[in-house]
């Protein structure tokens, strides 16, 4: 049966929530399209999050992403809406979208937002992500 777009995101359990680690995705080849003169955009983005309960199951992630395809958003909205979409699905420690847009007009536009659980306390340093698209490190 072939696969279709959809807004809805599946989640499994935690297989280690005692635990903090990094979940790191990048999907090289989103769209959208801009809203103001209907042509495509496309971005790389890279989702890095350290789970609490649950986590991201990837099939869903990919027909989620490729939800987007037909709607016209501004970088910002849409970098802002998918945090917020999968940060309430799974409701993680920690997660960071980094939306790096490739040029158009001659300017490269990076969206970075970030969300985090209250009251948590990282036991691993965060740093902010590399502008070469590597994850981030921790220590």
């Amino acid at each position: 049966m072939p696969s279709k777009p959809s807004k809805k995101i599946d989640i499994f359990k935690n297989p280690n929530p005692e635990r903090d680690y990094l979940v790191h995705f990048e999907i090289p080849e989103f769209t959208c399209l801009c809203p103001l003169t209907g042509q495509p955009d496309f971005a790389l983005l890279v989702i890095d999050y350290i789970p609490d309960r649950s986590n991201i199951e990837l099939r869903s992630l990919k027909q989620y992403m490729w939800s987007f395809r037909d709607e016209g958003a501004f970088h910002e909205a849409v970098t802002n809406r998918i945090l917020d979409d999968l940060a309430k699905a799974i409701k993680p420690r920690f997660m960071r979208l980094t939306a790096r847009w490739y040029v158009r007009g001659g300017i490269f536009t990076t969206v970075v937002a970030e969300h985090r659980k209250r009251g948590w306390k990282a036991s691993i340093t965060l740093e902010p992500p590399a502008a070469n698209g590597a994850p981030p490190s921790f220590r």
